[in-house]
């Protein structure tokens, strides 16, 4: 994994066995990030998606391996209690061009992925909703519409 920062834009290059989701962490922690976007593409072998029942109030996860390109990275990065939080959706295709994803729970990276992350001054924070069964942006000070 390497990287630069260009202002509030960080350009990530993960490598071959790298893990995404823990790569984004790790640097969001070593560059003190509360609040970012995420966009991304690469190569996958073995990942995990999740897709959310809202009836059970659970995710249910797909484990898929073999050769993916990771056609959209996307999600932000935030904070739970203070504490780092990511949420990220990722689609893959196969090589028959079958298309699959969902939420992202882990995916390795097979040769190369491109990640951007911009950066926002400021925090969101996120609670839990019991109603909907999921962790939701938290606005203290948000204007309702």
């Amino acid at each position: 994994m390497e990287y630069q920062r260009f202002g509030n834009t960080i350009y990530l290059r993960l490598d071959r066995g790298d893990e995404v989701v823990a790569a984004i962490r790790r640097l969001a922690e070593a560059e003190g990030v509360k609040l970012a976007s995420v966009t991304g593409l690469g190569a996958t072998d073995d990942f995990t998606v999740g897709i959310f029942d809202t009836a059970e109030k659970q995710y249910h996860a797909l484990h898929y391996t073999g050769a993916h390109e990771i056609t959209s990275l996307v999600g932000s990065v935030n904070t739970m209690n203070g504490e780092h939080y990511s949420h990220l959706h990722m689609t893959a295709s196969d090589i028959s061009g079958a298309v699959v994803g969902g939420h992202l729970n882990r995916a390795r990276i097979s040769a190369t992925a491109e990640i951007v992350i911009v950066v926002t001054d400021g925090t969101v924070d996120r609670f839990r909703d019991e109603a909907v069964g999921l962790n939701l942006y938290q606005f203290p000070e948000g204007k309702k519409l």
